[in-house]
């Protein structure tokens, strides 16, 4: 007997709580038996998604509850990961939106919920975390009714069904303050929710075979695996189908090698997945994101799965400094090149282009933090190359060269708010909205995403540490005109060698310096930022020239301030347009492009004509 099935999409702003949510749902529908122990957070399977606290990677499970089959794909939150999250809600019939009870709609908010209605998709709202003691559900509530009036909703989609509760501690109620307080209450008003109110795919088990891809991943003994929902028929292991696309010339005749479904976590093998359920198919090598599997002899491709556009590209090329090759085990244009299409293939937001040089690659994604994470699972993989600074991308909207503009809010302390304010207003921002609840305040503007980058850092500064800064993709608008870069210059190596604390105690009055003691650098390496403007090329490798006279205690009493570490993300954010960030496995070496001085002089010289 085949049990009735929910398709959801949970969805939510970074840090509301669906991951959280998920794990509650699996121990109340007892997914996993008691013998088994629950990690928390256990949707959050990749490392980095572990590291940062974050959902990267859009994921799939199921539940069964009340005699009915629940699947549940788990987004990312982050603007950065919004092609994650419109390819996945392919497969929902519904939306699950999360929101704090104190923070209440974000910018990531409205994207995943202008996402889901413009595929028709109905949405029910969970008012989560609502043992905050500084809640306002009321209030959250009525910004949700004006966010769903912004984008469009009718009469039916503003009654919208919603709960109140804990995603974290596994209780929800249908009020805010329900009588006798929530003691002893569960997640069932949610999952009777869910079942009542997410339409049932029912009806389409009788036609012809339609299966679409919505994501892709790799296994190295089963080799490409999709993902996808079965939009009518049913689809048998061994069957021979069509492999289609709407922009494919002819279809392509493949065999159903490995079929599986998802039961809680976990790939269950199976004869046959019948329509309305999510599918996982593998080794059919040709599948991409989109194509759709049919009956040999009626090939009907479903529409192309579009997401929007990258506005971030960067250049990734082959590092050619001095320390190539010491520290990475997959260094050549070869392996990047095949590592970066691989990327590409299991994310659909994520382009690659050629460039004139045959050992770079232009790649253009949604966000900073987008390739950040790419880079950084590319060193963890062994690979070593290198980075330009991020730009924006620009195209021709009507005859008139556009920026991508983005909507941000940040979350700030209000004796700091002044600042955050005038500091984006130099970066082209626009303030659009601001409240002030006491000691927070919530500043929303409109900024080209040109102001963004870099502003993550100078923002926490601003805040003393505080600031949370948030943003989502709006519209492309004309260039706004220019927006100033870094202001002080960097600090450069002179030549190749080892830090020696003697001579970095000497140029401490420079700058800001990267580099510590014993770092190994090179000619042309950036290891500091300089006090001033412009770039200052010296020495850090100089000994203390020996000789019978000693003070004595002169050595041992000296005093280095430790060295300023960044991240990758910031250190992307700090580099300049002649600059490059080298990656390897082991190190991050902001360095400029052209190594020799006097190459550089040359460039600036011609530049200013």
């Amino acid at each position: 007997m085949t049990l009735p099935i929910r398709n959801i999409a949970i969805v939510a702003h970074v840090d509301h709580g669906k991951t959280t949510l998920v794990d509650s749902m699996f121990s109340f529908a007892g997914t996993f038996g008691a013998h088994r122990e629950m990690a928390e957070r256990v949707m959050d399977s990749d490392d980095q998604e572990r590291e940062r606290g974050i959902t990267i990677l859009a994921k799939n499970t199921a539940i069964e509850y009340k005699g009915v089959r629940i699947n549940i794909v788990d987004t990312p939150g982050h603007a950065d990961f919004g092609g994650q999250v419109e390819r996945t809600l392919n497969m929902a019939d519904a939306v699950l939106l999360l929101v704090d009870a104190r923070e209440g709609p974000m910018p990531q908010t409205r994207f995943v919920l202008k996402k889901a209605f413009e595929r028709g998709l109905p949405a029910m709202v969970m008012i989560n975390k609502i043992d905050r003691p500084d809640k306002r559900p009321e209030w959250v509530h009525d910004q949700l009714l004006g966010l769903f009036i912004d984008l469009g909703a009718d009469d039916e989609m503003l009654e919208f069904p919603h709960v109140f509760g804990s995603g974290r501690d596994g209780f929800c109620a249908d009020v805010a303050e329900p009588e006798g307080g929530w003691e002893g209450r569960t997640l069932e008003p949610l999952l009777d929710m869910i079942i009542k109110h997410t339409p049932d795919f029912g009806g389409k088990l009788e036609g012809k075979l339609q299966f679409q891809a919505a994501t892709i991943d790799h296994d190295g003994f089963q080799g490409r695996i999709g993902v996808g929902r079965i939009h009518r028929g049913t689809l048998k292991m061994g069957e021979r189908v069509s492999l289609c696309h709407p922009d494919r010339e002819k279809p392509l005749q493949v065999t159903v090698k490995s079929l599986f479904r998802y039961e809680g976590l976990e790939r269950v093998p199976a004869i046959a997945v019948a329509a309305g359920d999510i599918a996982v198919v593998a080794g059919i090598e040709e599948l991409s994101i989109g194509d759709t599997l049919c009956e040999s002899e009626h090939p009907e491709p479903l529409p192309a799965i579009k997401v929007d556009e990258p506005t971030i590209s960067m250049v990734f090329s082959v590092n050619d400094s001095p320390f190539a090759g010491k520290e990475g085990k997959f260094v050549t244009s070869r392996h990047v090149l095949a590592r970066l299409e691989r990327a590409a293939l299991r994310d659909a937001a994520l382009t690659i282009a050629k460039t004139q040089s045959a050992d770079s690659y232009e790649v253009m994604g949604r966000g900073v933090m987008h390739l950040s994470v790419l880079m950084e699972n590319m060193r963890r993989e062994g690979f070593e190359f290198a980075v330009s600074k991020p730009r924006v991308i620009i195209k021709e909207v009507d005859g008139v060269m556009c920026e991508p503009l983005e909507r941000a809010t940040v979350e700030v302390p209000s004796e700091s708010a002044g600042r955050i304010i005038e500091y984006l207003g130099r970066r082209r921002g626009v303030l659009e909205n601001m409240e002030n609840d006491g000691t927070l305040a919530t500043v929303e503007m409109f900024i080209p995403s040109r102001g963004l980058i870099g502003a993550r850092t100078a923002l926490l500064t601003l805040s003393q540490g505080e600031a949370v800064l948030s943003h989502v993709f709006e519209s492309w608008q004309p260039d706004g005109g220019e927006i100033a870069g870094r202001q002080n210059g960097v600090l450069i190596s002179d030549r190749t060698g080892t830090v020696i604390p003697y001579a970095l105690d000497g140029l401490q009055d420079r700058g800001v310096f990267f580099a510590e003691p014993g770092t190994e650098v090179y000619a042309g390496m950036i290891v500091g930022e300089n006090n001033r403007e412009h770039d200052l090329e010296l020495n850090l490798c100089r000994q203390k020239k020996l000789t019978n006279m000693r003070a004595s205690g002169r050595d041992e009493n000296t005093k280095i301030a430790p060295a300023k570490i960044m991240s990758l993300e910031e250190l992307l954010e700090f580099i300049e347009t002649d600059e490059r960030l080298e990656i390897t496995p082991k190190s991050l070496r902001p360095r400029k492009t052209l190594l020799d001085p006097n190459a550089r002089k040359k460039l600036v010289k011609a530049a200013k004509g």
